[in-house]
């Protein structure tokens, strides 16, 4: 069966981030599901839009992982949104990935609680939002029981592959690492 991921932009979001986060799971056999919070035309922190397939108030909540990018303002639009919220919360009840780069650890997973005694990175300064049992670490990427994190616009590919292998296994990370001069 083919598991699935819904990526969730706002405007405002990182674009190497999102368009990495997208293109990595599909290039694993991944179903995505690219949502957005209102217009389907989502334009990201640097001018560059791009085209989601849902409204996230649509899409449902039948995936195997979330994945948030970062970027600013949207980061914060993704935490002030009760739809995303909604989300996070359910699939980290469910035991289902819930993965964040950038800014999105501190601002949509640690306010919900998601990342209490966790250990977790986020864009550097960002730490500053999460709670004092969540343990900050300075990797590019941190895997901690569901949560996934990671730092920012050159760490994407590494984040991607790290949701990939959790999602279908190492084989297929690997894989899609060696095919995109990624290691």
């Amino acid at each position: 069966m083919v598991k699935k991921a819904i990526v969730v932009l706002a405007e405002g979001f990182e674009e190497i981030e999102a368009v990495t986060i997208i293109d990595i799971l599909r290039r694993a056999g991944i179903g995505v599901t690219v949502a957005s919070l209102d217009d389907l035309k989502v334009q990201g922190s640097h001018g560059v839009t791009v085209l989601a397939d849902i409204e996230l108030e649509k899409a449902g909540s039948d995936f195997d992982a979330c994945v948030l990018p970062g970027g600013m303002p949207g980061s914060t639009h993704l935490a002030t949104s009760k739809t995303v919220q909604d989300l996070i919360e359910k699939m980290n009840r469910e035991k289902k990935i819930v993965a964040a780069i950038c800014a999105s650890p501190s601002l949509a997973l640690a306010p919900l609680g998601v990342l209490n005694n966790k250990k977790a990175t986020c864009y550097p300064g960002m730490q500053t939002h999460f709670r004092q049992d969540t343990a900050y670490k300075t990797d590019d990427v941190v895997i901690d029981g569901n949560i996934i994190t990671s730092r920012g616009p050159a760490t994407a590919i590494l984040f991607s592959l790290a949701i990939v292998e959790k999602l279908i296994g190492k084989e297929t990370a690997e894989k899609v690492k060696k095919a995109t001069l990624a290691g």
